[in-house]
């Protein structure tokens, strides 16, 4: 259905040091997978993908988890492409939208963490949406996403999207259920429009399994860069397990449509589900090199002599907390 961009291989030189040695090659297809949300088979459109080098055994899953080194080298190359996929956007005034849905702790916010790593905010934004006001819970539904829409060369990467109404709304009660089937009704309506007014919409679902989903709750527990992941209604998604896996069957059944699919990303192993939907992602957009007007840095012209610098004391600068970190360096002679 959406064209393929062409296989682009890593070339020696482009990569950090530490990846060069590793070879690329992407594979990219789609087809009925198995959820490992739910273990049952799920006819939507799926993310697959493989690398040729392995490292150690998944010890979770069984799998060969790939190697830290073509891990690296891999990403590297799809980074790069994104930028071009930026540029190509900003060039053309191409209008890109990426949902990104599934269940807590999946690895959603570490793909488009690495997304956006060398992107410029001025062309890529994260729309992550917190709890809607009082006025906004008196709008029309679908209105405080719309205003997240990209406008023409820009893309916005939805951490988390409209569907909150067929997922945590449906299971939390947060919604009645005359919302959710208005929202079931409307939303392959709403996301025609989209497509129909030229925005390139791609859907993801982030699939981990039980366990998984678990070790990473627990992980979190003790972490003091991740805790403020874990909330009470993360914590229910435990006990509500099937309730998550029955709505999100729903959700696929009303919203898999051929003009807005949705993708299953299998994300058990964070690097892999990082590559895979990346790399998919890529080869579902037409984008091109765009080229680029040669930069070259001017020579610095000769010091003039009618300026001085004002003295060090005039200004306030930062405490040199590094220096506590070094030490006294006399004293340790």
């Amino acid at each position: 259905m959406f064209p393929r961009s062409s296989s682009r291989c890593c070339v020696a030189g482009t990569l950090p040091a530490r990846a060069r040695a590793a070879r690329c090659e992407k594979r990219g297809g789609r087809g009925p997978v198995r959820d490992a949300s739910d273990d049952k088979a799920t006819h939507v459109s799926a993310v697959r993908g493989s690398v040729p080098a392995m490292g150690k055994k998944h010890a979770r899953g069984g799998r060969d988890k790939i190697s830290d080194e073509v891990y690296e080298a891999e990403l590297f190359r799809l980074q790069t492409e994104l930028v071009k996929l930026q540029e190509w956007t900003r060039s053309t005034g191409a209008r890109i939208a990426v949902v990104f849905e599934g269940r807590d702790a999946a690895g959603k916010g570490g793909t488009i963490k690495r997304i956006t790593e060398y992107l410029s905010p001025r062309t890529v934004r994260i729309a992550a949406l917190p709890t809607p006001t009082e006025r906004e819970k008196s709008q029309w539904y679908y209105q405080r996403y719309v205003a997240q829409l990209p406008a023409a060369g820009e893309i916005v990467l939805f951490d988390r999207s409209w569907y909150n109404r067929a997922g945590v709304e449906r299971v939390m009660g947060y919604c009645t259920p005359q919302e959710h089937a208005t929202f079931m009704r409307q939303t392959p309506i709403f996301e025609q429009m989209l497509v129909e007014d030229g925005i390139l919409l791609r859907k993801y679902w982030f699939s981990v399994s039980d366990a998984e989903q678990l070790r990473r709750f627990r992980s979190r527990l003790s972490d003091p860069l991740r805790q403020w992941k874990l909330s009470t209604t993360d914590l229910q998604s435990i006990a509500r397990w099937e309730d998550y896996s029955r709505a999100k069957d729903e959700m696929m059944v009303h919203t898999d449509i051929p003009t807005s699919p949705w993708f299953v990303v299998e994300s058990d192993i964070k690097k892999h589900a990082r590559l895979n939907m990346i790399s998919h992602l890529l080869s579902t957009i037409p984008y091109v090199d765009v080229p680029r007007e040669k930069v070259t840095l001017p020579d610095r012209p000769a010091p003039s002599s009618g300026y001085e610098r004002p003295p060090r004391e005039l200004s306030t600068y930062v405490p040199d907390h590094v220096a506590s970190l070094l030490g006294d360096r006399e004293r340790d002679l």
